[in-house]
């Protein structure tokens, strides 16, 4: 059964939460209607389970027909998969996450913190476990792919002919192979940070672009999978990213430390000819808007929100940024409009007062192949 088909049935079943002893028993996570054209889609990341979560009020005020969490949903940082799963217990427990799940479809992907430790790639040596951890929370179907795929990567697609919104989330942990470091000397990176600040200068993360071709986040058969994903046809695309995808170097994880894999990204879209992509990301602390337009096929835009309870005050460098960051909780929102002559796409990041601290609007027929 190929993606396609998948996102062509019911995706999403009834029932509590299968973990163990103690499971928190939760109302039926509703169907998403896969022949329903898709017009409001919230999505978000970084929810720490400990905090109040009094974001949700304004998402659901938005009423969105799908919910995408980007991962960071829980902060997990642990390899006892029993506190793993109780930290999801927490996350359960929170009002505003049990009226999201009893009226709202929900697709998820995980970053580091519910993968299991910070920055973790590919040999983290409980993701096998963590795996089972994060599908049992989420409800994935027993006869899903990601339950013996190499990660827990999986694309939906929603709407008749014409109204077709593929959302694609990949795995950007499961495969990863070591990130490159900043050479910092002697220095740890600590030190190094303390150094710089007393000098008042800048400070950025840790993390280096690698120029080995081989380096990778998604590894040779999820790269197989995303190009047939993106050559089945849809109007709209979108690719729910944990890391951000444009943001040019902000030295923390993201798309551009991967330099092979970045621009192996842009190609993939171009030679399948893949129209009406839009990235969404999660990861940072912080919202903002990227746009990319130079050697890419058409204009790239990548929504990021963050978090929704974690807030990062830092000023990070970010040349393909629009606009200014927000640095409150925040929740990200796509409304499509398929009525218009020419149907259009507005980005939005909302706080948790429910305000549009970011509001972009893109014609549709612009996200189209040169």
């Amino acid at each position: 059964m190929t993606e396609h088909d998948e996102g062509r049935r019911r995706f999403l079943t009834a029932g509590g939460i299968a973990l163990g002893a103690g499971a928190i028993a939760l109302s039926g996570r509703v169907d998403a209607k896969p022949e329903t054209a898709l017009t409001r889609i919230a999505f978000g990341s970084c929810a720490d389970q400990e905090k109040e979560q009094p974001i949700w009020e304004a998402v659901l005020a938005t009423r969105p027909e799908l919910f995408v969490f980007l991962g960071d949903n829980i902060y997990g940082d642990t390899r006892d998969m029993g506190v793993l799963r109780e930290k999801y217990r927490q996350l359960a427990a929170k009002p505003g996450f049990q009226k999201l799940k009893a009226g709202t479809p929900l697709l998820a992907i995980w970053d580091d913190h519910d993968y299991g430790e910070n920055d973790a790639g590919g040999d983290f040596p409980m993701k096998e476990e963590s795996r089972r951890a994060f599908l049992e929370f989420w409800e994935e179907p027993k006869d899903s792919p990601r339950w013996t795929r190499d990660g827990i990567y999986t694309s939906k697609m929603f709407g008749p002919r014409g109204r077709r919104v593929q959302v694609i989330l990949p795995d950007l942990r499961f495969n990863r192979t070591a990130i490159a470091r900043l050479d910092l000397g002697k220095q740890n990176y600590k030190e190094w940070e303390e150094a710089k600040k007393a000098a008042g200068q800048f400070v950025p993360g840790p993390y280096a672009r690698s120029p080995d071709p081989a380096a990778t986040m998604l590894g040779m058969r999820q790269w197989t999978w995303l190009e047939q994903q993106l050559s089945l046809p849809a109007e709209l695309r979108i690719i729910a990213s944990s890391l951000q995808v444009l943001a040019d170097f902000p030295g923390w994880e993201a798309w551009i430390n991967y330099a092979h894999d970045h621009q192996r990204l842009i190609e993939t879209i171009r030679r399948t000819r893949a129209n009406g992509v839009v990235f969404i990301s999660g990861d940072t602390h912080y919202a903002e808007l990227s746009k990319l337009d130079v050697n890419v096929p058409y204009p790239f835009w990548d929504l990021t929100s963050s978090g929704l309870t974690e807030v990062w005050p830092v000023d990070v460098p970010n040349a393909n940024r629009v606009g200014a960051h927000v640095r409150e909780p925040n929740f990200g929102l796509i409304e499509i409009d398929w009525v218009a002559k020419s149907p259009r796409i507005v980005l939005q990041a909302l706080t948790q007062s429910g305000k549009a601290a970011i509001r972009h609007e893109i014609v549709l027929a612009d996200l189209s192949a040169r």
